[in-house]
């Protein structure tokens, strides 16, 4: 399982640009230019020694060991982008650049056309969850981050990568916010990484869902199970079943929907797994 799991990873990152490393203005490396990252990415970045209350885009930043984890949203402006952070009393700014990123085009054909153009009622409905969604997503608690990295939730094949731009039926929509791992019904999800359980329900689009908060911001989404196998509130171990693959919401076929959320913007779950990966010798 463990082979199984490095060789997708392997695969993953394929051909795809890896977030690198860039130092603060105060390191000791401070002669280096920050590194660039893209849309949908996350900017790494070796915090100056005593830095505190560091943010983006006013939102507090995933933060250990003199590291900061920072989400940059699928929409981010091109350019130079900042983190404000304080320094002996002082509001400082670091700057790094955005550069672009060419997603792919995925058009999908759905059978179910109120899955493309639901009535008012199923707006409604969308809305209200959406709402409670972005909220989870927005959620920073002080708990210690994970120290023992990320696995897959699931061994399987890739259908949908992230950051795909999406045609449903022709009519464009959001760009894809996830990675879709294809397996068959009832195949085991499990938990990438220790964290608690913040959200069990059945959702409009998503289907089956769980929530987990792995802590400083790290928010991560199952959705389209066929069986949610945990309870809101509990925590959770690295390995341990949280659902069943399914096919329940918006899909055409059985797979995993896996979201990974950094303070509060969606980022590939791939680079998640690069910059974070497991330290499981299992």
């Amino acid at each position: 399982m463990r082979k199984l799991t490095r060789y997708l990873l392997a695969t993953f990152l394929l051909g795809l640009q890896i977030t690198t490393f860039a130092q603060g203005d105060y390191s000791q490396q401070d002669n280096l230019e920050p590194q660039a990252t893209v849309p949908g990415g996350i900017y790494t970045w070796a915090l100056p020694r005593g830095a505190t209350n560091v943010r983006f885009e006013g939102r507090p930043v995933w933060v250990s060991e003199g590291r900061a984890l920072i989400g940059i949203p699928l929409n981010q402006q091109l350019g130079m982008a900042q983190v404000q952070y304080q320094h002996d009393g002082k509001d400082l700014i670091h700057t790094f650049e955005v550069t672009d990123k060419a997603y792919t085009e995925q058009h999908i054909t759905l059978s179910n056309p109120q899955m493309v153009n639901p009535n008012p009622a199923q707006l409604s409905r969308i809305r209200e969850e959406s709402q409670r969604q972005k909220a989870l997503y927005l959620r920073f608690t002080e708990q210690s981050p994970t120290e023992e990295g990320f696995i897959l939730p699931l061994a399987g094949r890739v259908s949908s990568l992230f950051g795909h731009r999406r045609f449903f039926n022709g009519q464009p929509r959001n760009p894809h916010s996830g990675l879709d791992i294809a397996a068959a019904t009832g195949t085991p999800v499990v938990a990438p990484s220790s964290g608690q359980v913040i959200l069990v329900d059945d959702l409009y689009y998503n289907g089956k869902t769980v929530f987990l908060d792995h802590g400083q911001g790290l928010i991560t989404m199952y959705c389209h199970l066929s069986e949610q196998s945990v309870t809101e509130g509990v925590m959770v171990d690295q390995g341990q079943v949280i659902g069943l693959v399914g096919a329940t919401g918006r899909v055409t076929g059985p797979h995993l929907h896996w979201s990974v959320s950094l303070n509060g913007y969606r980022v590939d779950p791939t680079t998640l797994l690069e910059l974070m990966p497991s330290t499981n010798s299992n």
